[in-house]
């Protein structure tokens, strides 16, 4: 799979400049993550950026929460997240939301902090890749069943 076949990635360009921008990280960054990735198996060959489906799910499942752990700080307004985000709100009912931080958000909630800094400015116009983040945050953040669900979605979508 090249990341240009994943239906959520069809709008980002594959370039190592146009992934920067589009995802307000360096250039650098961008060549040091794919790097990594393909070190570490999750990427099959950098030049030709073919994901590893199966590796990747398996990191996002079983890794993801020891590397990227979260705890919600505080209440604050910002973009809803995890179980507070479509998809997961349309199957989990709860009086408690998660956000990510941000002026321009519209949900006030405990707020978690994301994947990365630019998160909450990158996934404005990007439902795809919005829904996706949200999902990781449900298996960071979530109770069995958030976690469950969310694995099952996440599975879908990558593994399709």
């Amino acid at each position: 799979m090249h990341f240009a076949d994943l239906s959520p990635f069809a709008n980002i360009p594959v370039t190592n400049k146009e992934m920067a921008y589009n995802l307000q990280l360096s250039e650098s960054e961008i060549s040091e993550s794919l790097r990594r990735s393909e070190y570490s198996g999750l990427i099959r060959d950098v030049s030709m950026k073919s994901v590893n489906k199966q590796a990747f799910l398996d990191f996002l499942i079983y890794g993801l929460k020891y590397v990227f752990p979260t705890r919600p700080s505080g209440i604050g307004r910002g973009f809803a997240t995890a179980h507070s985000a479509p998809p997961l709100k349309e199957k989990i009912f709860s009086d408690e939301n998660y956000v990510w931080e941000h002026p321009e958000g519209n949900v006030r909630g405990l707020i978690i902090e994301p994947l990365y800094k630019t998160v909450p400015n990158v996934i404005k116009n990007k439902t795809h890749l919005y829904e996706l983040l949200t999902l990781t945050d449900g298996l960071r953040t979530g109770n069995t069943r958030v976690f469950n669900l969310s694995a099952e979605l996440l599975k879908n979508r990558i593994m399709e």
